[in-house]
């Protein structure tokens, strides 16, 4: 299976106009953003969970990211409810459910094979401008908060993603609003202008040079 899976495109995936997939887990739906590979893939997905529902226990050979977007996802570490940034890196294994519902944007198989960094940071209370998630050579990933009515503009290296959490921006006449996302190849330069009530966004850089040497 191959989704948005040209790295030199500029790629908008809005969440209102994207349906649900039923996966292989029962109760478990997904809205997949980019994919390569079946159900063992290098993916950027949202998933949501019904409430009760899980999946079996399982190893990530090549890591798995996420972000809680709403509701409470839990596995053997504990619960993490919305806002709550998440790294688990290669060889990780875990048993994910959530009991009352939970909706996750995660990235699968996107990792450097060596990483063995766990992150748990819970973002739900950050004010800054720009707070750094994780940061390693060929990666950046932050949390932003823009204000009205602001241009923004951002010159990253290797490629960006931008994921709308509240607020919303508009790039190339084009609007983002809440779970909406944009993936730009390495070498275009980004420039937005948010909305009346700002935008708080998760970025992630630097991380897409190696899908244009492949």
């Amino acid at each position: 299976m191959r989704i948005n899976a040209d790295f030199d495109e500029r790629i908008a995936v809005h969440f209102d106009d994207t349906p649900w997939v039923a996966s292989p887990a029962v109760g478990v739906e997904r809205k997949m953003l980019d994919r390569i590979g079946a159900e063992v893939a290098r993916a950027t997905t949202i998933v949501r969970f019904a409430p009760g529902s899980a999946f079996s226990a399982h190893t990530h050979d090549g890591g798995e990211e996420y972000l809680v977007l709403d509701g409470v996802f839990q596995d053997e570490e504990g619960d993490f409810t919305k806002g709550t940034y998440v790294r688990n890196p290669p060889t990780s294994q875990h048993t994910p459910a959530a009991a009352d519902g939970a909706t996750i944007l995660v990235k699968l198989h996107q990792f450097d094979p060596d990483d063995r960094t766990s992150v748990v940071c819970d973002t739900s209370d950050f004010s800054q401008a720009s707070t750094s998630l994780f940061q390693a050579p060929a990666e950046d990933v932050q949390l932003a908060i823009w204000g009205a009515d602001q241009d923004i503009t951002l010159a990253p290296e290797g490629g960006l993603e931008v994921f709308v959490l509240e607020g919303s921006y508009s790039q190339q006449g084009e609007e983002f609003v809440r779970w909406d996302w944009l993936r730009l190849p390495p070498g275009q330069g980004f420039s937005a202008r948010t909305g009346p009530e700002g935008a708080r966004v998760w970025l992630k850089s630097g991380h897409l040079l190696e899908m244009l040497e492949k």
